[in-house]
């Protein structure tokens, strides 16, 4: 088992409008990419991120060496509650996940 900030090129997360966030995993290349999507599991990401995983949406781009997942903010972007007004902390949780 491996960190997956190890074995991918960059994990990169940010805000997909005020209500969502996005997390995309750039994995490098074809080999990079089997390993995640064959290991990487969405509950993973979704305890990771302590998110529901039925409304955790997640996308295998093959030809672009990406796997995609979408959520829910837990808070509206810049809501009194909101400690990460662009969503760029969250890619630091799931590049520690190990695979």
């Amino acid at each position: 088992m491996a960190e997956l900030r190890t074995l991918v090129t960059k994990v990169r997360s940010k805000n997909a409008g005020p209500f969502w966030l996005t997390i995309d995993i750039f994995c490098g290349d074809a080999q990079a990419y089997a390993r995640v999507v064959r290991d990487l599991e969405t509950e993973q990401i979704a305890g990771a991120l302590h998110a529901d995983s039925q409304t955790l949406k997640r996308f295998d781009m093959p030809d672009l060496n990406v796997v995609k997942f979408s959520l829910p903010r837990p808070t509206v972007q810049g809501s009194i509650g909101d400690r990460d007004m662009h969503g760029a902390s969250w890619a630091a949780l799931v590049g520690e996940l190990d695979i």
